[in-house]
């Protein structure tokens, strides 16, 4: 019998705050982080949303004296502290990192390949500051990469190899993925619309997030998230276009219900990963409908935060788990007018719910696919 799989603990570092808390409150007023940046010489100006490099130095400096570390390791360590301290790390602890990029911007004008370019080493040298015991994990699967983590870390623990797992994932705006996104002509021009009729590309952002899960409770967890089932599709349709009937995300959704043994009917809200563009939003409209989940609440969080690319399936299960406890969903920013060709049940203002199951959904390049169900257990 499988043991369960519980998350009692989560943070986050975004361009709207630097923990959980904060991020909440911005989220209600309705406020984003997605606005015009300059985000090198070599490049126009686009649409992002981007960590304050003076605020997150000063917050930094709050907790750590070590400056050997580059932007996207600091912003992982601010939001992994508060966890660690909480969470003593055993010989039975997993340390997994999401990331799609990782330190991508060493490479700018440089000859040689310094070690943390490396996601391998970027892992290490998180896991050896913290003083993990056991060689960490790296998830590096294009857009799912947040989701499937969650994923690597319930079935590490369910197979019996580890016995608990703190999860980190984190990606930053560079000129590399900037100058990619943008030779395909995916980046908007103006803040992005996920399902809306007049949407015309992503914007991309960059957060951490960190989550602890484990199959052992304690009488002073505030919260309790059960992890009731995931999968993993890929559809095969192309480098960088997803399947037009959404196969592969119907796939992963239908597996992530079965295993969970979850109606349509029984889900409450969906966390959908919405990216604004053309056959993104077409696709997830289809296989929602394909799996009678139409009618659910559901919501994109790229209007706040942009498209984090390897934090984003990470920190937007965060949120909907504080949605969850909060008991509100929050609005799909910017969405007005519907663009896809099946119906939806876009949340449009902020509004109270009582949630018990989320599903998360993520897609990504290269056709992978991803989805989870969560349980608010309190």
């Amino acid at each position: 019998m499988n043991r369960e799989i519980y998350i009692t603990d989560y943070n986050c570092v975004t361009p709207l705050g630097f923990d959980v808390e904060s991020n909440w409150e911005v989220l209600l007023e309705g406020k984003s982080g997605v606005a015009l940046h300059q985000v090198s010489d070599n490049l126009e100006a686009f649409f992002v949303s981007k960590i304050d490099s003076e605020k997150l130095e000063k917050e930094f400096n709050k907790f750590f004296d070590n400056q050997d570390f580059t932007r996207l390791e600091k912003m992982f360590l601010l939001s992994l502290k508060p966890l660690v301290e909480k969470h003593p790390i055993s010989v039975e602890t997993a340390f997994i990192l999401s990331t799609t990029k990782g330190n991508i911007s060493l490479l700018k004008n440089k000859k040689d390949l310094p070690e943390s370019i490396y996601l391998s080493s970027l892992a290490q040298k998180l896991a050896d500051f913290f003083g993990f015991k056991t060689k960490p994990i790296v998830v590096s699967n294009a857009c799912v990469s947040g989701v499937m983590v969650i994923s690597v870390a319930k079935n590490m623990i369910q197979a019996g190899k580890y016995k608990d797992a703190f999860v980190i994932a984190g990606d930053e705006i560079s000129e590399f993925v900037i100058s990619g996104f943008n030779s395909f002509q995916a980046i908007g021009s103006e803040p992005c619309k996920p399902y809306d009729k007049n949407r015309n590309g992503i914007n991309l952002g960059e957060a951490t997030a960190a989550l602890y899960i484990t199959s052992e409770l304690n009488q002073n967890e505030k919260f309790k998230f059960k992890v009731l089932g995931d999968s993993a599709i890929n559809d095969a349709n192309h480098i960088s276009g997803p399947s037009r009937t959404g196969d592969g995300l119907f796939a992963s959704v239908q597996n992530a219900m079965k295993e969970a043994k979850v109606s349509a009917k029984q889900i409450d809200f969906i966390s959908a990963h919405g990216t604004a563009t053309l056959y993104n939003d077409e696709m997830e409209a289809i296989a929602f409908n394909r799996m009678e989940l139409q009618n659910v609440p559901l919501n994109s969080m790229k209007g706040y935060y942009g498209h984090c690319l390897g934090a984003s399936g990470l920190l937007e299960s965060i949120i909907s788990m504080e949605a969850a406890l909060q008991n509100a969903l929050i609005p799909s920013k910017n969405f007005e007018e519907m663009g896809v060709s099946q119906d939806l049940n876009i949340i449009k203002q902020n509004q109270s719910a009582e949630i018990k199951y989320i599903l998360k959904t993520a897609s990504g390049f290269g056709g992978c696919n991803a989805a989870i169900v969560f349980e608010k257990l309190s």
